[in-house]
């Protein structure tokens, strides 16, 4: 999200927001296949708290690093789908990976160790695969 989607998001109420990104990330942490405690570390949230989302049974905020983390998570997931078939794409970041910000771990373990910025960087990445960089 940068300074353009501020300006989109005025006058939407926070709350809808929320559920909305709520719900968009749940969808994306169920095509990763990634476990309750893995999809809350990457959120920076609780376990319970993703588990409540996954559910619809939220209506908490996500603050604005949240916000982020959600739209980073949404840019790799589509820029994943472009460039690979829908299984790959899907099955990308819990695979092991000798790519040069991964050092042969799964990327989304470098993704929840380095937080917004490693999730930034993932996204970076796989737009530069596909020549979108």
């Amino acid at each position: 999200m940068g300074p353009e989607d501020a300006v989109s998001l005025a006058g939407i109420e926070p709350a809808r927001i929320a559920r909305v990104s709520a719900t968009a990330y749940s969808r994306i942490a169920a095509a990763w296949r990634l476990g309750n405690e893995a999809a809350a570390q990457l959120l920076d949230i609780s376990p319970r708290t993703f588990a409540r989302m996954k559910t619809g049974d939220w209506s908490g905020r996500l603050s604005r690093d949240q916000l982020m983390r959600v739209s980073a998570a949404t840019g790799l997931y589509k820029g994943l789908h472009l460039y690979f078939s829908d299984e790959l794409a899907d099955r990308w970041v819990i695979m092991p990976n000798t790519g040069p910000l991964f050092g042969g771990q799964p990327p989304v373990e470098t993704m929840i160790a380095g937080g917004l910025p490693a999730m930034l960087a993932t996204r970076t990445y796989v737009d530069a695969l596909r020549g979108g960089a």
